[in-house]
């Protein structure tokens, strides 16, 4: 409304000439009828209980903070809905269970937000022993309807048998992060196998994101600083950015004591960015930006997000948790403020490395072949259950511990081809290079 009159008056009233006035009236009265139909990400309190998932970052209802229109299925879209579930519960009482999922399945597919729907797959799930995904799709419900009776006393039945399955998962990795702990720190194969993860490391976390770049295009890159002719400046310049921001971290902030500021994160984006956008390296976006259906805070609003992820990140209640959880949730409050116009993946994955190798864990790397997974555990983030995207980091954990362990063995295979990697060692593998991915013992 306010951008409308300013048009209007600067031109004099020439553009619009008398009418301009009542158009903007106009104008304005249709925004007030379109706006509530327009669904707005917010954080409702009501009588009904808590339930997991939120980030503890919550964005305004201001005009930019709109997410896009999702549309709402047709009349007939949701009746077929309806008696898809309706049939599939008659599948269910009948003992034909795998007609009852094609159907609820189907169901979804014309409406994803159908709770009772969701409920029901969930309930024929758990029956089927596949729990976790049955706790993940009544979260789900909750997430649209809070209140949802049947939702709830499930969520309630599955919630306590999640979290054992993954603290037994989070103690599996602890073990194996012993076992790599009592490595002695000179062992010839684990400095070989870490010094080549960290080539991998630099191609998988910019490739993710589109670089073209093969890995030995990657390592002539780093090695030399000669440029790769017929290669974009700019993709090489993003490799250069990733190895820049790694030697910091490991050069300047492990070696240091102290919380995690927000100074440090830009810091780290700086170098990220810094040889192909220098002018927006270590600088906070001034322009809204959307990522597909998630829409970050308004850029008046990022210093005190990212405030807020510096008190987080450095809180008895955060450094409390199992150092994967911590580091899988650093990321995510990154990745949802996205504070910065590019390279906001490639320094949330560098911060989430960072809280890894502070807790004596090697760094991960989540592989381009792993693209859709780790974007969908984010999509499901935004959607209220970070759970998957915290699993999904703690497999990254468990792979590259396997693959650092399988290298230490008496006939040691390499780096495989289908497993993460982690980095170089900082003093023993090349000092001069490779400084961001210490083995602590």
């Amino acid at each position: 409304m306010t951008s409308a009159t300013t048009v209007w008056r600067d031109s004099g009233g020439r553009v619009l000439g008398g009418w301009g006035p009542l158009l903007c009236v106009l104008v304005g009265a249709l925004v007030a009828v379109i706006l509530p139909r327009v669904g707005v990400r917010v954080r409702v309190q009501d009588d009904c209980r808590e339930w997991g998932g939120s980030t503890g970052l919550t964005v305004p209802f201001t005009a930019v903070d709109l997410l896009p229109y999702k549309a709402k299925p047709s009349p007939e879209t949701e009746a077929e809905a309806r008696a898809a579930l309706q049939q599939a519960v008659e599948m269910r009482k009948q003992g034909k269970r795998d007609k009852a999922h094609r159907l609820l399945v189907h169901a979804l597919n014309m409406n994803p937000d159908y709770v009772d729907a969701l409920t029901e797959l969930g309930t024929l799930l758990e029956e089927d022993q596949d729990v976790v995904q049955a706790d993940h799709l009544y979260t789900k419900a909750l997430a649209l309807a809070p209140c949802d009776r049947r939702a709830l006393v499930s969520r309630d039945r599955t919630l306590p048998l999640v979290d054992e399955i993954d603290r037994r998962h989070f103690g599996v990795i602890d073990g194996k992060v012993r076992q790599l702990a009592s490595i002695p720190t000179g062992n010839s194969a684990l400095r070989r196998v870490m010094e080549e993860t960290y080539y991998h490391h630099v191609y998988h976390t910019v490739a993710i994101e589109g670089n073209t770049l093969t890995l030995s295009e990657i390592r002539h890159i780093i090695e030399t600083r000669y440029a790769v002719p017929g290669k974009s400046l700019r993709e090489q310049s993003e490799a250069i950015g990733v190895d820049a921001a790694m030697k910091y971290i490991n050069a300047t902030l492990l070696s240091r004591a102290g919380a995690i500021a927000v100074a440090d994160i830009l810091e780290i984006h700086r170098r990220v960015l810094g040889f192909a956008d220098p002018v927006e390296g270590g600088r906070l976006r001034t322009g809204q930006v959307f990522v597909g259906r998630h829409i970050p805070p308004h850029p008046r609003d990022l210093r005190r997000h990212m405030e807020e992820l510096a008190l987080w990140l450095n809180s008895e209640e955060a450094l409390q948790l199992h150092p994967v959880e911590y580091a899988a949730l650093a990321h995510y409050k990154l990745v949802y403020v996205h504070p910065f116009v590019d390279g906001n993946g490639r320094t949330s994955r560098l911060l989430m490395n960072l809280a890894l190798m502070q807790a004596r864990y090697p760094p991960i790397t989540v592989r381009t072949e792993q693209r859709a997974e780790y974007y969908g555990a984010l999509d499901t983030a935004n959607e209220g259950d970070v759970r998957p995207f915290i699993r999904f980091i703690a497999k990254c954990t468990e792979i590259t511990l396997d693959t650092l362990l399988i290298a230490t063995r008496e006939h040691p295979v390499g780096l495989p081809g289908t497993m993460g990697g982690a980095g170089a060692h900082q003093d023993q593998a090349c000092p001069d290079r490779h400084q961001t991915i210490p083995v602590h013992n």
